[in-house]
């Protein structure tokens, strides 16, 4: 007798909940300057933490989908959501700058990043027929947990300290992942998915999809976008104190701007993806985001200026974050997902590197933001262009006939 399928309304609950529980790692920028006051820490040295853990997190995606196929999502989501809380708890009882990057850095990055892309990719598999509105769903779930989270940690910092902060956050957090963990079911077996789940004869997998030239300008394009939101992520309030003469309080409400037009910019520009095409939203998003870095490093700024820039930037990032796994779901097929999109994904690690070096080489923001505009620019113009490989083929293939057709 064929089983009932779950609930899938209680599949993108528990997604919800982990996403959040996920997201919280968004809040670290609050602790660098209280463990400078603690331990005496040179503060970039503490802030690089936060660069390993985006590269763990990314780095970890590509063995994602070989871990849910051999311990299935629920099974896998929990040890993930176990090793991030204990990374943290851990934390807690350290004082050495190394245990730091290891635990919160390269642990808590990446017991993350496989549970992030295999909640998301699982996600979309249950809800093929709406991958923009789903993956809009999945990935502002994670940054609410963040903007939630930044006032759980700051009041957990002020009220027991530095240390203690990490283990209260890692305890809520490993209860938020495991608990949404329960909630969940994989997306892969006839029995428990819906007709409309089931795969397809464009699933790709990771080998052929490599042979595709499309791949590599997705991760192009997907690199450019996460380059332009993550570095403005890391130095926005310097940019508000700096370039527009605000101070430290104005320039920290940015700070907020980000998290909030980063999260409506998901939620609206995946909902858009799906009735106006998906292209057609990164088009917009990159052509916004080349036009407002550009504007930040040539027209003179005042605080009008700047917030508008700053929030079309955050908005245009958190769209693409979203819009980018329903073109990999499009392009590739749902069946290997996580596999696929892991590979993709990689951008988001080396776009996390890639701005910060570029400014160190090039001696600031201004010559950095130009650098993001021309990439921006590049990538506006493959969205224009770039097709699906099987429309791409199909399109091949009616030339072919076309061109006999003549000769006959």
């Amino acid at each position: 007798m064929k089983n009932k399928a779950p609930n899938r309304l209680l599949i993108v609950l528990g997604t919800i909940i982990v996403q959040m529980g996920l997201g919280t790692i968004y809040t670290w920028s609050l602790f660098n300057q209280p463990l400078v006051n603690k331990f005496g820490w040179d503060l970039n040295s503490v802030a690089i933490t936060f660069s390993i853990t985006s590269f763990a997190l990314a780095f970890s995606t590509l063995f994602a989908g070989k871990l849910q196929e051999k311990w299935g999502i629920r099974k896998l989501t929990t040890l993930a959501g176990i090793v991030l809380g204990m990374g943290l708890i851990l934390n807690s009882f350290s004082a050495s700058l190394l245990m730091l990057y290891l635990l919160a850095g390269v642990v808590v990055g990446f017991a993350d990043g496989i549970a992030y892309i295999t909640s998301l990719s699982n996600l979309i598999k249950w809800f093929p027929e709406r991958k923009g509105l789903i993956s809009g769903i999945s990935v502002s779930a994670y940054g609410v947990g963040s903007l939630i989270f930044k006032y759980v940690n700051s009041g957990l910092i002020a009220s027991a300290g530095v240390s203690q902060a990490f283990l209260y956050w890692g305890l809520i957090a490993f209860i938020m992942i495991v608990l949404g963990a329960l909630l969940l079911r994989d997306a892969g077996t006839k029995e428990n998915v819906p007709d409309t789940v089931q795969s397809n004869k464009n699933d790709y997998s990771v080998d052929q999809m490599l042979h595709t030239k499309e791949s590599y300008l997705l991760f192009i394009m997907f690199f450019s976008a996460c380059m332009s939101g993550l570095y403005l992520i890391s130095i926005v309030k310097d940019i508000g104190i700096q370039m527009v003469g605000l101070n430290a309080t104005t320039a920290a409400n940015a700070v907020a701007a980000i998290a909030i037009f980063n999260t409506i910019g998901r939620i609206i520009l995946g909902t858009l993806s799906d009735k106006i095409g998906r292209l057609k939203i990164v088009a917009a998003a990159f052509l916004i985001t080349a036009a407002a870095v550009l504007t930040l490093s040539f027209i003179h700024l005042n605080y009008i200026i700047f917030f508008v820039c700053v929030a079309s930037i955050a908005f245009c990032f958190g769209g693409n974050i979203t819009v980018f796994p329903a073109i990999v779901g499009d392009f590739y097929g749902v069946k290997n997902h996580s596999k696929n999109y892991g590979i993709i994904y990689q951008g988001f690690g080396l776009g996390a590197l890639a701005g910060a070096f570029i400014a160190d080489f090039m001696g600031g923001f201004k010559p950095t933001f130009i650098v993001i505009g021309v990439l921006c620019t590049l990538s506006f113009i493959l969205a224009l262009f770039i097709k699906s490989p099987s429309r791409r083929k199909e399109e091949e293939r009616e030339r072919k006939l076309q061109v006999r057709g003549g000769l006959v």
